[in-house]
Formats: C-alpha cells, sequence, structure tokens
C-alpha cells in the first residue's frame, strides 16, 4: 500500500457543487441538500483502502456526534470500478450498511467531483464552514496502519470544535495519508 498525500486544497476555497448518486438509496443527493447549517464535511473513501477501514469506526463515530451539532457529512468514493470492482456501488452499498455509515455513500463515476476538489488519496477530509469556504483540509489524525497511534480524529475533531465555537482554525493543518484515487486511463 503506496502512502499518498492530501494535496491540500487552499484554504477560503468555496465547495465545488456536485451531484451523485448515493448508493445506498440509490437517489442524486446534491452538496445543498447535504449542507449543514454550522458546516460541512466531505469525505473521499473506498471500500477496500487499508487507510479507510483503520478509521471507518471514528468517521461513524464523529459523523453521529457531530451531525446533531449542526454539521452535514458525505462521503464520495472515484474509485475506477473497472480495475477496482471492489469500490463499485454494489460494493459500496455492502460496506455502507455494514459500517453504518449515518451519511451518503456518493459514487463519483467520472472522476470529475475529486478532480474539482483535487483530491489526491483515501481517505481524504474537506470542512466547509456555513458558507461553504474551506477552513480545513487533511487528515483525521496521527494514526495509520500499523504505526499503534490509537484511532481518535483529533485533528478534524479540533477542526469542528473551532467552527463550532467560532474559534480560529490551526495554521499547520496536516496532510491526510492514504492509498492513491485509482484514476481511469
Amino acid at each position: 500500500m503506496a502512502q499518498t498525500p492530501s494535496n491540500m486544497l487552499p484554504l477560503g476555497t468555496k465547495a465545488p457543487d456536485f451531484t451523485l448518486v448515493d448508493a445506498v438509496s440509490n437517489k442524486k443527493v446534491s452538496l445543498q441538500k447535504i449542507r449543514g447549517e454550522r458546516g460541512t464535511v466531505v469525505m473521499f473513501i473506498c471500500n477496500h483502502c487499508p487507510y479507510v477501514k483503520h478509521v471507518n469506526d471514528e468517521i461513524v463515530r464523529l459523523c453521529n456526534d457531530y451531525r446533531v451539532t449542526g454539521f452535514g457529512f458525505v462521503a464520495i468514493s472515484s474509485n475506477d470500478i473497472e480495475n477496482y470492482p471492489q469500490d463499485a456501488p454494489d460494493k459500496m452499498w455492502e460496506v455502507a450498511r455494514k459500517e453504518n455509515y449515518p451519511f451518503p455513500y456518493l459514487y463519483d463515476a467520472t472522476q470529475e467531483v475529486a478532480k474539482a476538489y483535487d483530491a489526491a488519496c483515501t481517505p481524504d477530509f474537506y470542512l466547509f464552514d456555513s458558507e461553504l469556504k474551506l477552513v480545513y483540509r487533511g487528515q483525521l489524525d496521527n494514526s495509520r496502519p500499523g504505526n499503534g497511534i490509537p484511532v481518535n480524529g483529533r485533528d478534524l475533531r479540533e477542526a469542528l470544535d473551532n467552527l463550532l465555537n467560532n474559534n480560529p482554525q490551526r495554521k499547520d493543518q496536516k496532510p491526510s495519508m492514504g492509498c492513491n484515487i485509482k484514476w481511469k486511463k
């Protein structure tokens, strides 16, 4: 598993709009529909990545903890399913049900949304404020498969708390690390 870092989209960037199909409900879901009153978290994940599997439980906990405070959450998979069939929408449905994802799990078939967000890896996290301006991008926390550091969502939780309490965000945001997005050739 090759480690790929986030591209670190510039802070202040307006969230690129999207409408994609949710693998669970099979309905179209837009950024406007999932956006939260206080802010919105957009996550690029996939089914087979060991980095995502490592943090799945914490992603679910974090979402359940913060969605009640006015944050919207969405996960997007943009991988090439021709070469990575384990990331296909039917398998996304299975993973979302097994992991009890409390957020829509959208499939980006054209990979245009991933490109618009300059997403590079899975998992990749983006936090936008109530005006959909980027205030945090990067890692969930310092834990990686095999490094012995507990998964606690510290970095993203701190960013959410800062937004919730109108505190400034940290300037030293660390890129996420994970498997590269599987781009179509």
